[in-house]
């Protein structure tokens, strides 16, 4: 029983020295292709937005388009 025992044993560590080699190359591998798509594929810079009117719009489209929002409120409130 004790023969038994060992291998058992022996078995027993040899699958889990595996499974840690496997899992620790998994994140080294990981780890070194986020590296290289982070250098040669950076991310591009997102353009930036102003808030605010835009001076190409018509002032008659901005009063049209106050008043139909202030009668929208006025007619459901």
């Amino acid at each position: 029983m004790t023969e038994q025992m060992t291998s058992g044993l022996e078995l027993m560590f040899a699958g889990m020295a595996i499974v840690f080699l496997f899992l620790t190359l998994l994140v080294v591998l990981i780890n070194v292709m986020s590296a290289l798509v982070q250098r040669y594929f950076p991310e591009m810079p997102k353009p930036k937005i102003v808030p605010g009117i835009s001076t190409d719009i018509d002032k008659s489209v901005i009063a049209a388009i106050t008043a139909a929002v202030h009668q929208y409120r006025k007619k459901h409130n």
